[in-house]
């Protein structure tokens, strides 16, 4: 293998893995990294939290350093230097050492893009005062909490619920602040679908966090070192001791447009399967990088670790000499908020509709582990599939356990191709105090495929308003559940009496039932069917119901 001079700009998860990765398949290759800032592989998915003191000391947040690199692998790490321009004809890089100033030039035969992302900074008056961070890197984090303890801050306003917003907020609140979180949008975690976060919502209030939703910051102001105040578009004033802006990054794609890179529609760097640019000399990885969505097939942004790692691997072995190939990727992440995970794998429902696939959904409330084994905590799970054929689109899940392990189990089943049919037949590890010999993943396979084969139709709340012929609804719940709250226009025929009461459903309309959580209404739907009546299950019952009201 002829030796070879691999330039990378930027470490953290995209650019490191490769340089890593090409060390191990070429001994003989010059690999020189490039970060602008201190640290060149760093926890950035940790930084809240050492925000929050969870993670008490900084260097635990350093996954390697440049000794390292060198020692381990004999890589030329070059912390503290920017690369500010790209000569493609020449095959150069302008380099400035951000200490000195120095500018240097540095030949390639092969230069790998990973500049990541660059802060949003939404046109707010006032967005750069004292007293207002954002948490991307270790800098960062050590200003806010200097600021924090220096300041004896008591109350701060979080901008943006997202990933990081939610992250922070649930920091800060440990420290002892008070927070204030503001999102744009009507929910928090706008990549999901509402009805999943209607509990996240609650439960955030409860752990003390002040939620203003579907309102926009209009101005940051307030006396010299004095608190601030957070202006919104409702008219509202938040006062506080520090901001987080919180609302999201896009490309840093400055140096691939000055070099004349062809640029994505999404606004990233465009690339093939194989991480090329459209220079086959350059390779784009990470945040920077415009891809495939392996559900959609579109082309997609996913600032993610698990997809950077991956990416970074592809474009080394491509550059090694093999034939590798990145298959996209389809969004699978978690979030912890408080004492609830969610986590969320391939497409949301929104997206599905934007890109005009067709889907079918489905909702359920499995426990994590069998209901006479102490502890056993609902999932709040969603599974959307193709309705031709039960190939899986995607998952959500919200719960207190057990909610990270299914999303990733269906993950893996996505990645294979696999089918709602799949989800029926995985076998999956039992013992009372881990799950059930069926698993919410068996039982969100079961659902879905009963829908598929005719043996229990599936409907939804949100089609009731538009449903042609006036179908009946009726909860079969038992009488006592009904009086307590019911659904306006149900009538109660309750499971334990459905056989004796089939006279009273008609056979020439459509008959929805429902219960708590769709299981007595998935036994009465068969009932129903098996005596001529057209029934279907309202999936996810009253439950869902009340979180979509």
């Amino acid at each position: 293998m002829a030796s070879k001079r691999v330039l990378i700009v930027g470490g953290v998860a995209g650019g490191a893995s490769c340089a890593a990765r090409l060390r191990r398949m070429d001994e003989e290759a010059e690999i020189v990294m490039f970060e602008k800032g201190p640290y060149v592989s760093f926890a950035n998915c940790g930084l809240p939290y050492h925000v929050g003191d969870v993670i008490k000391e900084e260097g635990s947040l350093q996954v390697a350093n440049p000794t390292l690199f060198r020692n381990r692998f004999n890589i030329d790490v070059r912390v503290n230097h920017e690369v500010t321009a790209i000569d493609r004809e020449a095959k150069t890089v302008e380099v400035c050492d951000t200490h000195s100033g120095e500018v240097t030039t540095e030949s390639y035969d092969t230069l790998v893009l990973s500049p990541g992302s660059k802060p949003i900074i939404p046109p707010i008056k006032g967005v750069d005062r004292e007293g207002v961070f954002r948490c991307l890197t270790i800098p960062d984090t050590k200003a806010i909490r200097e600021w924090i303890v220096s300041r004896q801050a008591r109350s701060a306003v979080v901008i943006g619920g997202g990933y990081i917003g939610l992250e922070m907020a649930e920091n800060l609140r440990h420290r002892g602040l008070e927070v204030m979180l503001v999102e744009m949008q009507p929910q928090v975690m706008p990549l999901l679908d509402p009805e999943m976060m209607t509990e996240v919502h609650a439960h955030l209030q409860e752990k003390g966090i002040h939620l203003r939703l579907g309102a926009q910051v209009q101005e940051i102001d307030g006396p010299e070192g004095g608190p601030l105040t957070v202006r919104l578009g409702t008219g509202e004033e938040l006062e506080a001791d520090l901001a987080i802006m919180a609302v999201g990054g896009r490309p840093n794609t400055d140096l691939a447009k000055a070099a004349g890179l062809e640029i994505g529609t999404t606004g990233g760097v465009a690339t093939d399967d194989q991480m090329r640019t459209s220079d086959p000399n350059v390779f784009a990885v990470g945040d920077v990088a415009e891809i495939k969505d392996s559900i959609t097939g579109r082309k997609a942004l996913v600032p993610l670790a698990g997809p950077a790692n991956r990416q970074g691997r592809v474009a080394a072995d491509v550059i090694a000499g093999r034939e590798a190939k990145f298959r996209g990727a389809q969004s699978t992440a978690v979030v912890g908020v408080f004492d609830l995970t969610v986590a969320t794998t391939g497409s949301s429902e929104k997206q599905l509709r934007r890109a005009g696939v067709p889907f079918q959904k489905v909702y359920l409330f499995p426990g994590n582990h069998v209901g006479y084994y102490p502890g056993a905590q609902p999932i709040h799970l969603k599974v959307l599939f193709r309705p031709k054929d039960g190939q899986l689109l995607s998952a959500q899940a919200v719960g207190r356990a057990g909610v990270e392990k299914r999303i990733d189990v269906i993950a893996t089943l996505i990645q294979m191709g696999g089918t709602v049919f799949d989800m029926e037949e995985v076998e999956l590890c039992y013992a009372p105090q881990f799950g059930a010999a069926k698993d919410p993943v068996n039982m969100a396979g079961f659902i879905a495929a009963n829908h598929l084969r005719g043996d229990s139709p599936l409907t939804h709340w949100d089609d009731v308003a538009e449903a042609e012929g006036d179908p009946l609804i009726v909860d079969v719940r038992e009488p006592e559940e009904f009086e307590a709250g019911h659904v306006e226009g149900a009538i109660n025929v309750p499971l334990s009496q459905m056989r004796d009461r089939l006279d009273e459903l008609p056979k020439d309309r459509e008959v929805w039932c429902h219960c708590g959580v769709g299981q007595r209404s998935y036994y009465a739907v068969r009932v129903l069917r098996q005596n001529g009546i057209d029934a279907r299950n309202l999936s996810g019952g009253m439950n869902e119901y009340m979180r979509q009201k």
